[in-house]
């Protein structure tokens, strides 16, 4: 069993950032692929970013290309996700899940995820 415990959200003003953490428990994620999810108001769950557990892969949505950055601490058993440049659009739940298997394949797909935290909210003010 995982627990994870997203952190870090809050009321940011557009161009400003944010650094959220997704803290995991109950097992280690040191070989677990990690993504971030986000949910907007009245839109369904997408994809975000994603690491593999070495960080040698990582994969971003193109709407957050070169804003974005994931990164992980696995002696932490800890996510990151840095957030810069913060746009309106970007509102929402931010959700960190655990890929099912370790492979990479199907990475941007929420049901390749077994563990989701609560989720963090993000709002970007204009």
């Amino acid at each position: 069993q995982v627990q994870l415990v997203e952190t870090g959200g809050g009321l940011v003003q557009a161009g400003g950032s944010l650094r959220l953490s997704c803290q995991a428990s109950g097992r280690s994620l040191s070989s677990a692929t990690m993504g971030w999810f986000r949910q907007a108001p009245g839109k369904e769950r997408e994809f975000v970013a994603a690491t593999t557990w070495s960080g040698d892969l990582t994969d971003y949505a193109d709407s957050v290309k070169g804003r974005f950055t994931i990164s992980r601490n696995n002696a932490m058993n800890t996510v990151y996700l840095q957030m810069n440049v913060l746009k309106p659009e970007d509102t929402g739940v931010y959700y960190c899940a655990r890929k099912r298997t370790v492979t990479w394949v199907a990475h941007v797909h929420e049901n390749a995820y077994d563990y989701w935290g609560q989720g963090t909210q993000v709002t970007v003010s204009s």
